[in-house]
């Protein structure tokens, strides 16, 4: 709506981005960071007009965020000048992966400017192995899972077509028929779909219904109140190297990938889901560091909060902010490779029986529709019960082009909330799967080391599964229990 200012735009900010916004805080910036590296020079300009045309042609993303106390809302930026939205920089010295992390790093320590819409592309024409992109918008735009969307959708399937030019109007169009994020994004821009502008906040009030009415959920009064009791009363977690006093600080680094098809052929002989061996494998890594510095992983387990969907993937474009967290035992105090995978998957297994997304998606959305001042003691309460967020996001698995260059690797960062200091992603594209981890500098000042260790890992586990001798057949149940302790106690 004009609000006679000059003629510029307010359109109301859904209170689930309201609470993102506020989530902020030195320590814990909410952006979303993500580096995606090609395999050809693609001149700058090319680049420029491709956000132009395709990003920007939704009015959102030329609107700064508003927060006083008479209200909150969207507002396009009357002074938008894409120049400080579209940077163009270059690495020092042998701009290699080293020199690129540095900038990563750099990048995801520094707030977003709050006098101008809250996103960044940043365009480093000079790396070793290609053009890289480093990607900063904040969370309050959309969740994760959106914005991976927003950002994969400048890219496409043919080379040729990712180097045709569109027009803004049809691109949009396009975007806007096949998906909900787009559709929302949109909304603003057509009073016919102005119910689309509340997507988000509707999220949260189905979230509070499984509170309010636990049939929401597929649950009794008594199931859930046993999980919320369970959830309230899960005590902060054990004292790690990856756990204390944060500063501003963020160091990020991320793997060289592992084949997904090796991964699937592990998973297949040990009857195990993908995500338990790649959660299985991240969880050694954090072993082998800890014991690298020297220090003992104890008997204790390591906490991590992992976002899930609370609808089928395939309606993934429908979600907006609606999923839940599950509080996830890493046992990063075992040694033995066999033995945490299938601790892992006991783990995972045992989440998935439970309503805890559903109960945590209920308690935070009725916070994130309460007082302000309500928030951060309740979030922090949360965080102080896991050390990391660790999310697991399945990508496309055929080759994507910009500019006429392939996407040669990607990795994505979501924020920290609270205390916790750590963030651990995993992605997968075009076969290979990528790990990253972002760390406060107080805590992990050398994530290199956590990611070098994913590799190890993974090799020291497929190591012992060719050992069971199973050909890449599934186990049976009673022979799989003989062979893996068996050699579990060889390895122990």
């Amino acid at each position: 709506m004009d609000n006679g200012m000059g003629g510029s735009k307010r359109d109301p900010i859904s209170r689930v981005d309201l609470a993102w916004l506020r989530m902020e805080q030195s320590t814990n910036l909410m952006m979303i960071t993500g580096v995606i590296i090609l395999d050809r020079p693609v001149e700058f300009g090319v680049f420029k007009k491709l956000v132009t045309s395709r990003f920007l042609s939704f009015r959102r993303f030329r609107q700064k965020t508003v927060d006083t106390p008479r209200g909150s809302w969207w507002e396009t930026d009357a002074l938008f000048d894409e120049r400080s939205h579209v940077v163009r920089t270059a690495l020092p010295g042998r701009a290699d992966k080293q020199a690129l992390e540095a900038l990563v790093s750099s990048l995801a320590s520094t707030p977003l400017d709050k006098t101008k819409p809250l996103w960044q592309f940043h365009f480093v024409e000079n790396y070793l192995h290609g053009p890289a992109i480093i990607a900063r918008i904040h969370h309050c735009y959309a969740d994760g899972i959106a914005l991976i969307q927003v950002l994969l959708s400048l890219t496409e399937t043919d080379r040729q077509k990712s180097l045709q030019a569109n027009s803004s109007r049809r691109w949009k169009e396009k975007q806007v028929a096949g998906s909900g994020v787009f559709r929302r994004l949109a909304a603003p821009a057509h009073s016919g779909l102005r119910v689309l502008q509340e997507t988000g906040a509707k999220a949260l009030e189905c979230g509070a219904d499984v509170l309010r009415d636990p049939r929401a959920a597929g649950a009794s009064v008594a199931e859930l109140m046993g999980e919320l009791g369970q959830a309230l009363l899960l005590p902060d977690d054990s004292r790690s190297p990856f756990r204390g006093r944060l500063g501003v600080r963020k160091n990020i680094a991320w793997a060289e990938p592992i084949i997904l098809d090796e991964v699937k052929a592990v998973s297949r002989i040990l009857g195990c889901s993908v995500n338990d061996i790649l959660i299985a494998v991240m969880t050694g890594a954090l072993h082998r560091y800890v014991v690298e510095c020297g220090a003992s992983p104890g008997q204790a387990s390591m906490r991590a909060t992992v976002p899930v969907n609370l609808r089928p993937l395939d309606h993934a474009p429908e979600l907006g902010n609606h999923f839940g967290l599950v509080f996830l035992d890493l046992p990063i105090a075992q040694k033995n490779p066999l033995r945490r995978v299938y601790q892992v998957s006991d783990n995972m297994r045992k989440l998935k029986e439970s309503r805890q997304a559903a109960i945590t998606l209920g308690a935070l959305a009725a916070l994130g529709m309460g007082p302000a001042a309500l928030q951060k003691p309740a979030l922090e309460m949360f965080s102080r019960k896991a050390s990391a967020v660790l999310t697991n996001v399945p990508g496309p698995q055929k080759p994507l082009y910009l500019a006429g260059a392939r996407l040669r690797e990607m990795m994505f960062w979501v924020p920290q909330t609270g205390s916790m200091g750590m963030g651990i992603s995993i992605l997968s594209y075009n076969g290979k799967v990528f790990s990253g981890l972002v760390a406060d500098h107080n805590l992990v000042p050398d994530p290199q080391n956590v990611v070098l260790n994913f590799r190890t890992e993974f090799e020291n586990l497929l190591h012992w599964v060719m050992l069971l001798g199973a050909d890449d057949a599934p186990l049976q149940a009673d022979e799989a229990e003989y062979l893996v302790a068996r050699l579990c106690a060889d390895c122990d």
